[in-house]
């Protein structure tokens, strides 16, 4: 599918990115890290319109969590990769949040960043407890929300 029909997933869905290249043979190493750029997956944490900065327009995009690195239960490094709804890649829908799990957003507003996917609220607020986002905020999962996901054509590939 397309950056456009990837932008309307719903937050929390798993996408696979790829450039359509095959992958190169394990002894390329510096060919496998560059394939590895434009064919990996994340889950969809941020969505934003198109906005303006000045004089210049940036177009819609969407954010996608690909990993975090560290060690002894400490992240040290969170890898997010953003796409323009102009980027070639095409994306696949791996797996779209349940029904029922609940997000947890850093803050209020056009701008919040899922920072968890809960399996449940009750699981949300726990995580909560633990994670210092005082302005965090919950929002269920809707089987509304999925069925119109599937309707509108963004079903899995």
């Amino acid at each position: 599918m397309s950056a456009h029909l990837a932008f309307l997933a719903p937050i929390g869905t798993v996408l696979a990115w790829s450039d359509g290249k095959p992958r190169p043979p394990e002894r390329h190493r510096k060919n496998i890290s560059a394939w590895k750029t434009n064919n990996s997956r994340g889950r969809l944490i941020r969505k934003q319109d198109e906005r303006g900065a000045g004089n210049i327009s940036l177009p819609p995009s969407f954010t996608l969590h690909e990993g975090d690195y560290g060690s002894g239960g400490v992240i040290t490094i969170r890898i997010h990769r953003t796409f323009t709804l102009e980027t070639s890649l095409t994306f696949t829908i791996v797996e779209r949040p349940a029904v029922g799990s609940c997000r947890v957003f850093d803050r209020p507003g056009d701008s919040a960043e899922l920072v968890h996917l809960a399996a449940s609220r009750q699981a949300a607020e726990e995580w909560l407890t633990n994670h210092g986002y005082p302005s965090a905020v919950l929002e269920d999962v809707t089987a509304d929300e999925i069925a119109a996901d599937v309707v509108e054509g963004r079903a899995a590939a």
